[in-house]
């Protein structure tokens, strides 16, 4: 079991956003990755990131839809990557060796909705698992010379509170006998938190430190997609009139809101000299092995000792090996 998993005792809240983390810190020279880094979440984090002075590169399949959406930004460039194309993971890791440039900030923030139909990358993995996992897998380790380079660097997987009760389906990790997507999206989100806790094992001496960041529930504005509406309703997300409800403290959260703990893993000095961590709330979260069910006004995110069980993350690590192999 990790040593660490216990909070520092921050002074952020549930309700801080990422410029409040980010209050006072200075990332002038600092070179960033983002994934999906254009989009909700992942496009706070890179304006948070910039505005503090780093230079960041949005890796994204739609450049030119990327392009739009961070256009204004000061030092931002946008890069093609297709998370679920090993040769796109490694045609973009290749572009960035080859410049000789360090990473000192990786952020594995792109996946994808899950639906009600199994749906397959090209390889035949579930989606969900191909993209939040297996590309940041593949991404993570390619980028490792531009990561050890750095003198310094945060590799920054985010997660979700689905990790608490997400099960890894060794014998049928693509759901062939029967698919869940909530079990799948749960898998996904539970193999983030345990790739975290070997990377931080494998490469902490090489000056290389790893964090799983769950930003809370957030869904946005809206309008939302009538199919999602009666699920948001049902989870408490939404009110009656199909607004969104905000409350931090259940983590509920503003994009802004659930954007901080992203960028509190990526550059805060209160994690200096740790990793290997879930983080909520800005913090790294509390160790709670309680049972506790998932309702509306309840949302249990907290760390347990099954998504940190470093026998199941090395053998993890062993197996997206063998899948990329």
């Amino acid at each position: 079991m990790t040593t660490h998993q216990a909070p520092l005792h921050t002074p952020f809240t549930p309700a801080s956003t990422a410029h409040d983390v980010l209050a006072g810190v200075d990332l002038s020279g600092r070179a960033a990755v983002v994934t999906g880094g254009h989009s909700r979440l992942g496009r706070e984090v890179t304006r948070a990131l910039t505005s503090a002075g780093a230079s960041v590169t949005v890796a994204a399949r739609d450049t030119s839809r990327a392009a739009e959406a961070v256009d204004g930004m000061d030092d931002v460039r946008v890069e093609q990557l297709d998370l679920t194309d090993p040769a796109s993971v490694d045609a973009f890791a290749a572009r960035w060796t080859g410049s000789g440039r360090p990473v000192h900030v990786l952020v594995n923030n792109a996946a994808v909705l899950f639906g009600p139909q199994l749906r397959l990358d090209a390889r035949g993995h579930e989606l969900a698992f191909s993209t939040s996992h297996l590309g940041h897998f593949q991404l993570t380790r390619a980028l490792l010379p531009a990561l050890r380079a750095a003198g310094g660097a945060r590799v920054v997987t985010v997660t979700s509170g689905a990790a608490r009760f997400g099960g890894i389906r060794w014998d049928d990790l693509d759901f062939a006998t029967g698919y869940d997507p909530v079990a799948a999206y749960a898998q996904s989100k539970r193999a983030n938190v345990l790739f975290t806790v070997e990377l931080d094992r494998r490469y902490a001496t090489d000056g290389v430190r790893a964090f799983a960041a769950h930003p809370g529930v957030v869904i946005g504005a809206g309008p939302h997609a009538p199919g999602r509406l009666e699920s948001y309703r049902a989870q408490g997300l939404v009110d009656e009139h199909g607004a969104t409800v905000i409350d931090p403290r259940a983590g509920k959260k503003t994009v802004e809101q659930g954007a901080a703990t992203l960028v509190f893993g990526a550059a805060s000095p209160w994690l200096d000299g740790i990793g290997g961590v879930y983080l909520k709330d800005s913090d790294v979260a509390v160790l709670d092995d309680e049972e506790r069910p998932l309702t509306a006004d309840d949302i249990p995110s907290d760390a347990n000792s099954a998504m940190l069980d470093p026998d199941d993350a090395r053998r993890l690590w062993d197996v997206s090996e063998q899948l990329l192999a």
